[in-house]
């Protein structure tokens, strides 16, 4: 089991950075919709779609929020951190067949109280669509 946890406390520093990309597709987006139940026809009706600001379906924002928790459980701080905490801002539509990148940035570390706040960026083609920040609780490294 000690292969499969991500990085202790002690391993952390200020200015360490991992990613994650996905390229969406129909299927994602209408997987995402029947499993969250949100089935705004924003996402999943063209004609709709057409008529609205975006003039084209557009992904769930909370999606792109779904790649900054990959991240954060699979890379940095990876298996063993828990996600406390997330303030997002949606800047930007993503659209299918968009390649969305999620990166999260450590910027602060909380020895005391275990807890690690990361920036967190989503971008398609270097463009933002989701910044904020996260916290997460990590484990210190066993003695």
């Amino acid at each position: 089991m000690e292969n499969m946890h991500g990085y202790y406390l002690e391993d952390l520093k200020i200015g360490m950075q991992a990613s994650y990309a996905k390229t969406i597709t129909e299927a994602d987006v209408v997987l995402f919709a029947g499993i969250t139940g949100d089935d705004n026809p924003i996402h999943l009706n063209a004609e709709y779609a057409e008529q609205t600001m975006f003039e084209q379906r557009i992904v769930h924002g909370m999606f792109s929020a779904g790649l900054i928790s990959a991240v954060l459980g699979t890379r940095m701080p990876g298996p063993g951190a828990i996600y406390i905490d997330q303030q997002l801002k949606f800047k930007a539509p993503v659209h299918i067949g968009d390649t969305v990148t999620a990166t999260a940035t450590v910027l602060e570390i909380d020895e005391q109280r275990r807890r690690v706040k990361l920036e967190t960026i989503c971008t398609v083609k270097g463009k933002r669509v989701a910044e904020g920040t996260a916290t997460n609780m990590v484990d210190r490294r066993p003695v």
